[in-house]
C-alpha cells in the first residue's frame, strides 16, 4: 500500500525543495537539477484546483509558456495569463505542426492541483499550482534524460518519458507542491536513437491505466509497439510487455467509458480499442478508420471520443461500445494542423489545438457527438506547438 506524503501548508518554498531531494527510504536522490520558485503576485491559491479554464502550451523554442483562457459558461475563451515555464521548446526533426509528436505534454494532476509541462529543448519539467484559471510555477526540475516529451500521473506517481536517445522513463513523487526524483525508476526503452525522421520515430505517450496499476508507452514507427508496464512496489516498474502493432505507427492513449485501451494508430489513420490482461498482453477488440490523414492523437469528451487528423484538418468523433466496437460519427473541419485536444465541463466543450497557426478551435459538443463551433483563439507564439487541458 502506497502512503501519500505530503507537506504540511506551512512549509515553506525552499524547505519543500529539499525534502524533494528524499525519497521515501530516506536516501538522498542522484544530482539531479532542481529549482524551487517562490509564487508572486496578490492572487490566493489554494487547493480548490482548476475550474472553468483551459491551459494551453507553446513549446516556444524562445521560451517555453502556458497561456491560460478562462471559459465562459457558453464555452468561449477569454485570456487569462500569460506563464513562462522557465525552460525551452524543442522541435523533433521531420515535425511542422507538433513539434513534439506527443500526446500529454501538458497534464494536470487532480489529486494535487498541479499542471506539469515539458520543457523539450532543455531537459527539464515545470511544476505549476493551479487555483481556477491562475498557474504560480513551484519548480523547474530534470526530465531524466533527452527531450522529454509526454507526463503522466496517478495519484503521488509521476511518470516523464523522454524521446531522444532510445527514449527513456524517469518516475517522480509528489510532495505538496513539488516532485522528488523517484530513485531506480529511470528505463531506457532501448528504441533505435538513429531511426528518422525523429517525429515519428520517438515515443508518442506515456500513460496509466485509470486504477494506476500499469504504465503504457506507445513507440510511433520506432518498432510499432505498446509497451505496458506493471507498477510494482514502491512506483518501480516491471520489464515490460511489448506488444508489437506492425505498420499501425501507435501514438496517443486514453480509455474509454467502459475501461477499454484506445490507441490512436497513425500509421492506419485509425482508433483501437484493445483489453489488458492480468500478464500486460493486449487484445484487440476493435479497429475502426477516420477516413482522413494523420490520425495521431485522440481525446475523450463525455461518452464520446474525439480523433485529431493533422493531415486533413479534421476532428472525428467516435463511440464506443460496452465490447469495445467502435462506431465514426463523421468528421469536423477545423483550423489547419490539426493537434491535441482536451474536453472541459464534463465534455460539453472540446477545445482541438491546431498547430498551423497555433489557434485553438472550441466547440460544443451535442447530444448525439456532433461538434458545434464557438470561436477559436489565436495562442501567442505556438505555431507547432503542443499540450492543452480543459476544465
Amino acid at each position: 500500500m502506497k502512503v501519500p506524503i505530503r507537506l504540511k501548508p506551512a512549509v515553506t518554498a525552499a524547505a519543500a525543495a529539499a525534502a524533494a531531494a528524499v525519497v521515501l527510504t530516506g536516501v538522498a536522490t542522484p544530482a539531479f537539477a532542481s529549482t524551487a520558485v517562490a509564487s508572486k503576485g496578490a492572487h490566493s491559491f489554494s487547493d480548490s484546483g482548476a475550474s472553468h479554464a483551459v491551459f494551453v502550451q507553446t513549446d516556444a523554442t524562445s521560451g517555453n509558456h502556458v497561456v491560460a483562457y478562462h471559459r465562459a459558461a457558453d464555452g468561449a475563451l477569454t485570456p487569462a495569463g500569460t506563464y513562462p515555464t522557465g525552460g525551452l521548446g524543442g522541435v523533433l526533426g521531420g515535425s511542422v505542426v507538433d513539434h513534439t509528436a506527443s500526446q500529454g505534454s501538458l497534464t494536470y494532476d487532480p489529486w494535487h492541483s498541479l499542471l506539469y509541462a515539458v520543457n523539450a529543448g532543455s531537459n527539464t519539467v515545470s511544476v505549476f499550482a493551479v487555483s481556477g484559471d491562475h498557474l504560480a510555477l513551484r519548480q523547474v526540475l530534470s526530465s531524466g534524460g533527452t527531450f522529454p516529451v509526454s507526463v503522466a500521473v496517478h495519484g503521488d506517481l509521476v511518470y516523464v518519458v523522454n524521446a531522444l536517445n532510445g527514449g527513456s522513463l524517469q518516475g517522480y513523487r509528489v510532495f505538496g507542491d513539488f516532485l522528488a526524483p523517484l530513485p531506480g525508476s529511470s528505463r531506457a526503452l532501448g528504441l533505435d536513437p538513429t531511426a528518422s525522421p525523429q517525429f515519428t520515430n520517438t515515443p508518442g505517450q506515456v500513460a496509466f491505466t485509470p486504477d494506476g496499476s500499469r504504465l503504457i508507452v506507445t513507440t510511433k514507427a520506432n518498432g510499432n509497439d505498446i509497451d505496458v508496464f506493471t507498477v510494482g512496489f514502491a512506483g518501480l516498474l516491471s520489464t515490460p510487455v511489448v506488444n508489437p502493432e506492425p505498420g499501425t505507427v501507435p501514438f496517443a492513449i486514453t480509455f474509454d467509458t467502459h475501461g477499454h485501451l484506445v490507441i490512436a494508430e497513425a500509421g492506419t489513420n485509425a482508433l483501437a480499442t484493445f483489453t489488458i490482461s492480468g500478464h500486460g498482453t493486449l487484445s484487440q477488440l476493435d479497429a475502426v478508420g477516420t477516413g482522413d490523414a494523420a490520425t495521431c492523437w485522440v481525446a475523450p469528451a463525455g461518452r464520446f471520443l474525439f480523433a485529431s487528423n493533422a493531415g486533413s484538418a479534421a476532428e472525428s468523433g467516435f463511440t464506443s461500445a460496452a465490447n469495445g466496437q467502435l462506431t465514426l460519427l463523421g468528421a469536423t473541419a477545423t483550423d489547419a494542423g490539426t493537434v491535441d485536444a482536451s474536453a472541459a465541463a464534463d465534455g460539453q466543450f472540446l477545445y482541438v489545438q491546431t498547430g498551423g497557426a497555433g489557434i485553438v478551435d472550441e466547440y460544443a459538443v451535442g447530444a448525439t457527438g456532433a461538434l458545434s463551433p464557438i470561436g477559436s483563439v489565436t495562442v501567442p507564439n505556438a505555431v507547432g506547438g503542443e499540450g492543452i487541458v480543459g476544465f
